[in-house]
């Protein structure tokens, strides 16, 4: 692993440093310090018009969308620009935090799939903030199975019929278009009936119901659709090639977010040095020690594999399955030490007030968000199997369905 920048890389930072700098609203710096994970603090000011407002001023300067090609909306960076960006961007990179699944999933499927008019239409408004987008893959009968999906979609001449409900959409109720993944054909096997479509999330027929969580917030949604039409200019890729559409948009997410999970480990060391245990501080007990110790090492193997992965995008290569192992142990590790810092706090961690709890209440809302952490981009299941199978070489896991058409998989009903 190389951790220095090259002198072109290092020309890089040096104006993205500059730029930010002279730019970014420092007014909000301490609130956005301050977030806790799963909420977004801005000081009073709306979120959601400030994050437009941040993510305009980039696009217009060329910051926004770095890895895209110019004529889209970006700057045609290399992926090592962009991890420097997001390094330099710092606390501000939380303000691009409801534009992650429109710029990091569903912009490099447009680019993959759309037509140029469609591009040169849509991504520089999603680059920009105009336009927020959101993914609508997840179903309450499928689980972690993306391809039992049940949605249907039916040809009627030059449109398709959508009926079915997806659930877990996270951002929906602020979005203005969605990239959808549907079954056109359950004669078929499951990965080899399904079509991708865009569509419009205020079009006629579609039921967006914000999910009330236990963390308080409904970042995530139920959307139903009751005879949605899309016209056919708006798939993506063949009919009946919507798995291999939406291999584009899974591989992208685990490159978006596995990044983006906070392990904790930095904040249980702060509290550790602070809080009174025994007449002393926690971090005297050798049994807090040895735990601390024990997630330090995680979570340094973490950056390090991290580095290597920045290390390899440096020299031109491209990030393989084996980004799966930042989600899948970030994900535990958060929920592990979330657990930690709130038994160490006692009847405290009741307590919710950032201005008053412990540790700004930071382990609360770790752990009431972690189990969604370790759902969304990937089961912990799913990623076992990904690295298993495509990092490690293990035999495949056995599927009972393979090679069975859809309508005959035995549903349990």
């Amino acid at each position: 692993m190389d951790f220095n920048d090259t002198p072109q890389e290092a020309e890089f930072r040096a104006e993205a440093r500059a730029w930010i700098a002279a730019n970014a609203p420092a007014h909000l710096h301490d609130a956005l310090a301050s977030s806790t994970f799963g909420g977004l603090n801005t000081g009073g000011e709306d979120p959601i018009e400030v994050s437009k407002d941040w993510q305009k001023k980039k696009a217009e300067a060329g910051w926004a969308c770095l890895m895209w090609p110019t004529e889209y909306g970006g700057r045609g960076a290399s992926p090592i620009e962009n991890v420097i960006w997001n390094q330099e961007e710092g606390v501000y990179g939380k303000l691009s935090s409801m534009f992650i699944i429109g710029h990091g999933m569903c912009g490099p499927t447009m680019i993959a799939y759309a037509s140029e008019e469609q591009k040169q239409r849509y991504l520089p408004k999603l680059a920009s903030g105009e336009e927020v987008w959101c993914q609508l893959f997840s179903e309450p009968h499928g689980g972690s199975d993306l391809a039992g999906l049940r949605t249907r979609a039916e040809k009627d001449g030059d449109e398709w019929v959508i009926n079915g409900q997806k659930i877990w959409t996270s951002g929906a109720q602020n979005s203005d278009y969605g990239i959808l993944i549907t079954r056109t054909d359950p004669n078929v096997a499951k990965h080899k009936g399904l079509t991708m479509f865009f569509l419009d999330m205020r079009s006629p027929g579609v039921d967006i119901r914000p999910i009330k969580q236990v963390n308080g917030q409904s970042g995530f949604n139920e959307v139903y659709f009751d005879d949605v039409r899309i016209p056919d200019a708006q798939r993506l890729g063949a009919v009946g090639d919507g798995w291999r559409v939406s291999l584009t948009t899974l591989m992208n997410e685990r490159m978006a977010i596995g990044g983006s999970i906070p392990t904790g480990v930095p904040e249980l060391l702060e509290l550790v040095q602070s809080l009174a245990k025994d007449g002393g501080s926690a971090i005297e007990d050798p049994a807090v020690r040895s735990k601390l110790a024990d997630w330090y090492a995680k979570s340094a193997g973490l950056r390090n594999t991290a580095s290597r992965a920045i290390s390899a995008l440096s020299k031109g290569d491209i990030p393989g399955p084996e980004n799966s192992i930042g989600k899948l142990v970030a994900g535990g590790l958060m929920q592990d030490v979330a657990k930690f810092g709130m038994d160490l706090q006692g009847f405290g961690s009741v307590l919710m007030d950032p201005k008053i709890a412990e540790g700004s209440a930071r382990f609360q809302a770790m752990l009431l968000r972690s189990p969604a952490v370790r759902i969304e981009g990937g089961t912990d299941q799913i990623l076992r199997n990904i690295i298993g199978e495509r990092v490690l070489g293990l035999p495949d896991d056995m599927r009972a369905d393979k090679g069975l058409p859809f309508n005959e998989i035995p549903s349990g009903n």
